[in-house]
């Protein structure tokens, strides 16, 4: 256990500042108050851009050799590594998630600088040929100025994943933490400011959405704009943003789908349950919140997933239990909403269903609903908590069109011991990533990120480097030639 300090601030142009307005942080696992963070004012986010863009424009962070930005990142790393506890202890308290998790997600945090830093030196341009008389070539030059919006279920993680390639590339950051969970991202960024980046390299701000985020979204200081969370604020951000056509990377919602055929392995599918849909309380984009099943095994596999959604223990995260509380008592009542919604419509609650009324704190049940439509709004919205919908399907086809039946494309999971249908599926299934036999398979090194309504742009792998990127082409006549 470690104290958490009573209050918070921003980080802004190389200073811990202090703000006139705070924001209240509470204890999910409690529903009491944990700490205050300064509340970033309009005022605050315009210095955290003038901070930001004096340092790009300066050149601090890209005239000098590559391998500068990449013993800044593995620095970075290191220091993460070295408040990966203390952290921990901090996002638990303020997020609700177990405290493994939060320990894995400061070191996971920490892979993301170790993993960008081995391609800060190999952002390589290309020569193009064009035949005698000419010279041309390819050079990339960083975005300049990115405003960087991190939501609440994974701000730790979420934060690295996009400063990680942002400074690898040579750019200056402006970060936006999530009001109900900044703490963790103080930690991570007091960890980070020991690496000795340049002044106005990067910028913590906490403030509200609609005030900050939007003074950052819609300001021509921003070059690129990189932001996860829900649809309708990802549209109104694009809304903003398309006044000064700024390029923007959107991680958004899902409403992903499992397609179990009769032939799969059920302990790999049960696990895959346990972890797609109830770790961190469902409160993931990428989460199973669907499972298609083939009717030959329907009956068995529903029992199954009753059985293990029973079984799970409930608690508060320094418990490590396998559900967790959700982040707010706004959250709660949203997902009890749709869980009513959806019996009203005429899906059976097989378990669930409804907030544990006996614990303290904002405890969602493990909820299964089974017999579901795929018309139903338990199949077609997003919930982000700790409830599946059981589909039954008769034949491949027909699992395929109720899998790809929503707006969101976010990802997708296949289980089968076919490996040709297991590629037919692969290929037809619309997602930008597919689970074969093991949910959340992959890792930091695999491109991630939806189509649809789940958003554009890649994050993570080596691809994602290239978003915080622009190409020049240089083309050059020679004379005598």
């Amino acid at each position: 256990m470690y104290p958490i300090a009573s209050h918070w601030l921003n980080y802004i142009d190389g200073d811990w500042v202090d703000s006139t307005q705070h924001l209240s942080v509470n204890n999910p696992g409690t529903a009491g108050p944990l700490a205050t963070i300064a509340q970033a004012s309009v005022e605050d986010a315009e210095r955290a851009l003038l901070a930001a863009r004096r340092c790009a424009d300066s050149g601090e962070l890209t005239r000098a050799r590559p391998a500068q930005r990449v013993s800044w990142l593995l620095r970075i790393a290191e220091e993460i590594r070295a408040v990966a506890d203390e952290g921990a202890w901090v996002l638990c308290q303020e997020n609700g998630k177990s405290l493994a998790d939060a320990r894995d997600e400061f070191i996971e945090a920490a892979r993301y600088f170790e993993y960008y830093a081995g391609m800060a030196d190999k952002i390589e341009g290309t020569s193009i040929p064009l035949g005698n008389g000419y010279m041309d070539f390819t050079v990339y030059d960083p975005m300049g100025v990115s405003a960087q919006i991190v939501p609440w279920n994974f701000p730790v993680s979420i934060c690295a994943r996009s400063l990680a390639p942002a400074l690898a590339a040579g750019n200056a950051v402006v970060i936006k933490s999530p009001e109900l969970s900044p703490l963790g991202m103080c930690v991570l960024v007091r960890a980070i400011v020991k690496a000795g980046l340049p002044q106005g390299a990067i910028n913590l701000i906490c403030g509200r959405g609609r005030e900050v985020g939007a003074h950052l979204v819609s300001s021509a200081k921003v070059d690129q704009i990189v932001f996860t969370g829900s649809v309708p604020t990802g549209q109104s951000i694009l809304r903003d943003a398309a006044a000064n056509a700024i390029p923007s990377v959107m991680e958004l919602g899902g409403k992903s789908a499992a397609i179990a055929f009769a032939d799969v392995d059920r302990k790999q599918l049960l696990a895959s349950v346990k972890s797609g849909i109830f770790f961190n309380a469902g409160q993931v984009c990428s989460a199973m919140s669907r499972l298609l099943v083939q009717r030959e095994i329907y009956e068995d596999i529903v029992q199954a997933v009753v059985e293990l959604a029973e079984g799970l223990s409930v608690g508060r995260g320094q418990d490590n239990p396998d559900l967790t509380p959700v982040v707010s008592a706004a959250q709660l009542a949203g997902i009890e909403t749709l869980c009513r919604r959806a019996v009203d419509e005429g899906a059976v609650l097989a378990t669930g269903g409804e907030a544990h009324s006996e614990l303290t704190g904002h405890f969602m049940r493990p909820t299964v609903f089974r017999d579901v439509r795929a018309d139903m709004c338990i199949a077609r919205e997003e919930v982000f908590g700790p409830v599946l919908a059981i589909i039954p399907f008769d034949s491949e086809e027909q699992a395929i069109e109720i899998a790809n039946g929503t707006d969101f494309g976010l990802v997708a999971g296949v289980f089968t011991q076919d490996i040709s249908r297991a590629m037919r599926c692969v290929r037809r299934l619309r997602a930008g990533q597919v689970f074969v036999n093991e949910w959340y398979a992959g890792g930091i090194e695999t491109p991630f990120g939806g189509v649809g309504l789940s958003g554009f742009g890649r994050e993570k792998g080596q691809e994602a480097l290239y978003s915080y990127v622009r190409t020049k082409n240089v083309a050059i006549r020679v004379a005598g030639e």
